[in-house]
């Protein structure tokens, strides 16, 4: 074993430490990347649920899971883009989302725009993706409950097209929490994998790269 890490040379060892290509996480946690949704069987595949599943591609890419249930979250620790990052599904229901999130970046002390945050859109349509740096709620309750947590507005995010109301005559919270058609599944399977491919970019300080290859 010794050889073997001489062979490789110590500056060799560093970088496979700082980019955790031995399957572990290293270094001081510089982001939180969370996925906005509401827990429990019954919500899986609603349109609100869309940040959950694409923080579990996220999850996914990385090779972790959620395996840890703290700040009242379910939480894994990863390597994404050479940062060390931990990932969240806050437990605590969309409207109380930033209760989550808030105490993981106390705990942490990471800064709001160090906090990203993948979420639904329903002015999109379904597979579609918008990258902000900051911005105001835009009536979305989870992100009204983080600003109000966090303090500020200024954390980037991803937000992901569900589709507009059939009507305007539809109930807001029965279109958000209506589920996905076969089809709607389709086009946003490769829209998560976009995604994480952006939220990549962001904590590697790439956010304008990330806009232009990904926002629609």
């Amino acid at each position: 074993m010794m050889w073997v890490y001489c062979k490789m040379g110590i500056m060799d060892i560093f970088r496979q430490i700082e980019t955790g290509r031995d399957g572990r996480v290293y270094g001081k946690l510089t982001w939180i990347v969370v996925g906005l949704g509401n827990p429990g069987l019954e919500y899986e595949w609603t349109r609100h649920n869309a940040g959950f599943l694409a923080i579990e591609a996220l999850a996914q890419k990385c090779g972790c899971g959620f395996s840890q249930m703290k700040f009242r979250a379910d939480c894994g620790e990863a390597m994404l883009g050479g940062q060390r990052v931990i990932l969240m599904k806050p437990a605590t229901y969309m409207n109380r989302s930033g209760e989550a999130v808030a105490a993981a970046a106390d705990f942490y002390k990471i800064n709001p725009d160090h906090v990203l945050v993948l979420y639904d859109d329903i002015s999109l349509p379904p597979g579609k993706l918008r990258i902000r740096r900051k911005g105001s709620a835009g009536g979305h309750n989870g992100i009204k409950s983080l600003i109000a947590c966090l303090g500020a507005d200024q954390f980037p995010r991803i937000r992901i097209g569900v589709g507009a109301k059939p009507n305007s005559q539809y109930d807001l919270a029965d279109w958000v929490l209506s589920k996905f058609t076969e089809e709607e599944q389709t086009a946003l399977k490769p829209a998560f994998e976009h995604a994480a491919s952006a939220a990549e970019l962001i904590v590697q300080g790439e956010m304008d790269r990330a806009m232009n290859q990904f926002s629609s």
